[in-house]
């Protein structure tokens, strides 16, 4: 049977121009006896995914004819679902309507008119579980069993038939997979297939949020094999055909407990300035394009840090051994080198496969006090005079990024302190030092001079894009920070350089941070796609990834697509399917990126609210970061846990909530809790299975607040670099 799916949407939609059942599509189609049996499962198929719809007596219609909408559900904390047709309006969804949806899962949704017109969604049918496995809290009660999602956007519990248990006690974190839920006035069933732990086991609340965002945390035996023969790739005419930097002074900086290092530098004066020799650890002569460690890479996107734990994109024998620049080892390499005058313009520029023997590796904290001291460590005799024309290099490079309208968000992280067992000791402020912004100014030249290379020369490529902000969404935050007593104007012509004038306003202010972060929340996410739009953040025409390739893979793919550029063009078979291979591995990287993100936040919380356990009835100075109906939260300086102080503890008066201008107002009092604004509280409770904190209000901040010291004992989560 030659008639595809594509045929018969193409038909119901444009030539019969209305439902038809399947022996009357058959029989206009002119398909013979023989193959209607192929023709009614191809049928079946195309309903099952929602590109046909089954009506009454049998017919069969397109969707969008019907007042139907297929995609994927989003549902909210409070239930309430939205979907987006495809003109791209989004159709809100009742939570009465939502049905048996979850968050994520593909559905069927027939819009519906109320008596005022206003357009409304009823999920007719889930087509396809976003997630079949969920990870929560075993509960044994009187008669059954059941668990509680850790998902808050999961409302209903998961009830356990008893041959389901795997014998779990009474909470234990566990993994359970869905096994029916067709009728939304009864909960859904499931069955547990993994025990992770008791709670309250150090080990298990991260293996928790492995497990939530469906992490891998081994590599199959195919692709360990194959990153164990990397070492015959190592030959001496390989080595020979590159060229040779290893006696050139090149060192690495990283966090001290770090085991991949897939970046080295090297500054020199010349007489016109600066050389700047960024050297990329060459990944892809050990990843071949198609292959298991190459599929494997793909469907992980890159690595994922979680606080004491490392989930990589490529097995250890190459991210920690093959493709790490260790010192006193040659390493194969991707180079940039760029020469600059001594204004910090770039002059010229060169891509070249190198071959580097790393003379030391460095730390950033001692690479500060060197800065700070101006006393090299030891074993840095052949570095100390490099070093010194980096900063120098870094500062001017840095200087000329600002005066562009480069953005430069330094909000603080979040540093978790635990010892051997994964028990936390600490929480504080993660500080950015000089030694981080110099290796940051030194990848962000070396990325933006490979996208500026193949851009000139009109090829196709993976670029690091961040789109203009939304006008509405900045009109929003210039409302805001308006009721903080600053102003931002608005114009639909908005440059980088008018945000940075405006950060620059608040600098050293109490609300730099808060405000820093509200901005940020009010940009579009950077993402990864073959069309360049520049990145506006930055404030760079052209920008990509290429400096992280052994935990980021569009950085493994844009070394590629340098290698396949012969005289300053792709081979013809190759540039034809360049279109759909770049856009599809823009789509998944930018997706696992937003994955890994969500799994590092949610991991941080997790320890956050961990270690506030064990100071309840402590005093924390913090500023109000959310106002809602029923309270506010509080995020607690130099910690970052934040809590909820409930509008019901707060005596002697009654707090209108005023949205518009986000605060809240005593009624008799006339006291107002507003963003931004400085509070002390006190650890009220906090709950360790929903992962929440309260608070109690006490007096504003003293004058100096005392600042917590972290413990000189313990080990420290690695620190993981910005994304740009």
């Amino acid at each position: 049977m030659k008639i595809n799916d594509a045929y018969i949407i193409d038909y119901l939609t444009y030539k019969a121009g209305r439902p038809l059942k399947p022996k009357e599509l058959a029989r206009e189609l002119r398909v013979p006896n023989n193959e209607y049996r192929q023709l009614r499962d191809l049928l079946k198929k195309m309903i099952d995914d929602g590109r046909l719809v089954r009506l009454k007596r049998g017919r069969i219609g397109i969707p969008s004819e019907m007042n139907l909408v297929i995609g994927p559900i989003a549902v909210s904390y409070k239930g309430v679902g939205t979907i987006i047709t495809d003109s791209g309006e989004p159709i809100v969804i009742p939570p009465a309507n939502v049905k048996t949806a979850l968050d994520g899962d593909r559905v069927m949704v027939r819009i519906e008119t109320d008596e005022n017109d206003d357009r409304f969604g009823k999920v007719i049918r889930v087509l396809e579980r976003a997630e079949q496995k969920l990870v929560g809290t075993f509960f044994r009660a009187s008669g059954y069993c059941y668990v509680s999602p850790d998902n808050k956007k999961i409302r209903r519990d998961i009830y356990i038939l008893p041959a389901g248990t795997m014998k779990a006690r009474d909470g234990e974190k566990v993994v359970v997979r869905l096994t029916s839920w067709d009728d939304s006035a009864r909960n859904p069933e499931g069955e547990v297939i993994e025990k992770l732990g008791l709670l309250g086991d150090p080990q298990v609340d991260i293996l928790t949020v492995v497990r939530k965002y469906n992490l891998p945390d081994e590599f199959p035996r195919p692709v360990l094999d194959e990153a164990d023969k990397g070492a015959s790739l190592m030959s001496d005419e390989e080595i020979s055909r590159r060229r040779n930097f290893t006696r050139d002074t090149v060192y690495t900086i990283d966090p001290a407990d770090a085991k991949d290092h897939d970046d080295a530098i090297s500054v020199i004066k010349t007489e016109k300035g600066y050389r700047l020799d960024v050297h990329i650890a060459d990944v892809s002569h050990f990843v071949q394009e198609d292959s298991p460690l190459d599929v494997e890479a793909f469907q992980r996107g890159n690595s994922v840090y979680l606080p004491g734990y490392v989930i990589p994109m490529l097995p250890e024998k190459l991210s920690s051994d093959l493709c790490s620049l260790k010192p006193n080892r040659k390493r194969l390499v991707y180079s940039v080198i760029i020469e600059y005058d001594k204004r910090g313009k770039v002059l010229e520029y060169e891509i070249v496969e190198g071959v580097i023997t790393s003379k030391a590796k460095l730390n950033y904290e001692e690479v500060q006090a060197f800065f700070d001291s101006g006393q090299p460590g030891e074993r840095w005799e052949k570095i100390t005079d490099n070093l010194v024309n980096a900063r120098e290099l870094a500062q001017m490079l840095l200087k000329n990024r600002m005066a562009e309208g480069s953005l430069d968000f330094d909000l603080p992280e979040s540093k978790i302190v635990m010892n051997q067992r994964g028990e936390i000791i600490d929480i504080a402020s993660r500080i950015r030092l000089e030694s981080h912004r110099l290796v940051e100014e030194f990848m962000l030249a070396a990325n933006r001079i490979v996208a500026l290379h193949v851009f000139r020369l009109a090829q196709k490529f993976l670029y690091r894009v961040h789109d203009r902000p939304d006008q509405e969404k900045l009109e929003a935050f210039s409302y805001l920070v308006s009721t903080l007593g600053y102003n931002f104007a608005v114009s639909p012509n908005m440059r980088p350089i008018h945000f940075s004038k405006f950060l620059e306003t608040i600098k050293d202010k109490p609300e730099e941070e808060f405000l820093n972060e509200l901005m940020l929340r009010s940009m579009k996410k950077a993402v990864y796609q073959p069309q360049n739009i520049g990145h506006f953040g930055l404030a760079f025409a052209h920008y990509t990834h290429f400096t992280s390739p052994i935990r980021r893979y569009p950085d493994l793919v844009v070394h590629r697509l340098l290698k396949k550029l012969k005289g300053g063009k792709y081979p013809e078979s190759y540039n034809r399917r360049l279109d759909s291979l770049l856009a599809n591995i823009g789509r998944r990287c930018s997706e696992t990126e937003r994955l890994a993100e969500e799994a590092e936040r949610e991991a941080v919380k997790i320890k956050q609210v961990q270690f506030m356990s064990a100071h309840l009835g402590d005093e924390y100075d913090g500023v109000i970061s959310g106002i809602l109906n029923f309270g506010f939260f509080v995020r607690i300086n130099h910690l970052g846990a934040e809590g909820m102080v409930r509008l019901s503890t707060l005596d002697g008066d009654y707090y209108n909530f005023d949205e518009r201008r986000f605060r809240l107002v005593g009624k008799r009092t006339g006291r107002i809790f507003r963003l931004g604004d400085p509070v002390r509280v006190r650890v009220a409770a906090v709950d360790r299975i929903k992962n929440e904190i309260d608070f109690h209000l006490l007096e504003p901040p003293r004058e100096k607040p005392a600042t917590k010291k972290v413990k000189a004992s313990g080990s420290f989560g690695r620190v993981r670099r910005k994304r740009r």
